[in-house]
């Protein structure tokens, strides 16, 4: 199991966030994305549908008729109705569920970093676990610090 923390420090969520579920999709692997907020949910939902001219990210919001057929969808908690395999974790807090998964991603901003660190000492402790620590460079390229 890997977890990846990104540390979101020049580039905000509604950037990062596209550049991996485009990764995980054309991997052919599918995407649970976990917000608690029902306005970032509704947020994200928008984003994936116009964050880039020349993109679309297939995705819907839990709760649909055909969840299951989602590559990417977007939850108020760890439910993956879509048998994802990946997670992301977008509001800052993590989730031990997010174990149950082949890969997280953990995205927290300054205001969380706290709960960051925590999860990250914790972590280090569980067999099987293995974590990376990305930060962005000056030039708002991804670096692997840890």
């Amino acid at each position: 199991m890997q977890v990846d923390f990104y540390h979101l420090t020049r580039m905000p969520l509604e950037r990062a966030l596209p550049q991996i579920a485009a990764k995980v999709v054309a991997s052919g692997a599918r995407l649970l994305i976990v917000a608690a907020d029902e306005e970032r949910r509704a947020a994200l939902d928008r984003l994936l549908w116009n964050y880039a001219p020349d993109s679309f990210l297939p995705h819907a919001q839990q709760g649909g008729a055909a969840d299951e057929r989602q590559p990417i969808l977007i939850a108020a908690d760890v439910n993956p109705a879509n048998r994802a395999r990946h997670i992301a974790l977008v509001d800052g807090e993590w989730r031990d569920a997010a174990l149950d998964f082949d890969r997280a991603f953990h995205f927290f901003d300054e205001e969380h970093i706290r709960a960051a660190r925590a999860a990250w000492k914790e972590l280090a402790a569980r067999d099987g676990v293995e974590r990376r620590y990305w930060k962005q460079n000056e030039a708002g390229r991804w670096e692997q610090t840890a």
